[in-house]
């Protein structure tokens, strides 16, 4: 997850991510949380300032919630490998840079559902 300013990377508010993120919180170090939701799905979440933040061992719809209220809150942009680059509304679409989009599918999905099915479809 990243963000992005007139085709540039641009910081994410990481206060912002931590008051999404915090309360799920089942372990945490430096720049790292564990997460798990009510459903009972986990992720792992790396914090990369300024711009940047990693989900890994992600995929149950708990944490695609989880994310898609992210992504909202921050503007932010979920670029998966090899998958599609999913933005939380057509309005963060301009703000990409023309190099991660050649090639790559930008899919507006604002909901948990949306982006698993984003993902899946790549």
């Amino acid at each position: 997850m990243f963000g992005f300013e007139g085709g540039a990377t641009a910081p994410l508010d990481m206060a912002v991510a931590h008051e999404v993120l915090d309360p799920f919180a089942v372990a945490r170090e430096a720049d790292f949380l564990s997460v798990r939701t009510a459903d009972g799905e986990e992720a792992d979440v790396y914090f990369n300032p300024p711009a940047g933040i990693t989900f890994n061992r992600f995929g149950g719809g708990g944490v695609m919630d989880l994310l898609a209220v992210l992504l909202r809150r921050l503007d932010a942009v979920l670029v998966a490998p090899g998958g599609p680059v999913v933005v939380p509304r057509d309005e963060v679409r301009p703000l990409l840079p023309d190099a991660l989009t050649d090639g790559c599918p930008v899919v507006v999905a604002g909901t948990g559902a949306e982006i698993g099915r984003a993902l899946r479809a790549a």
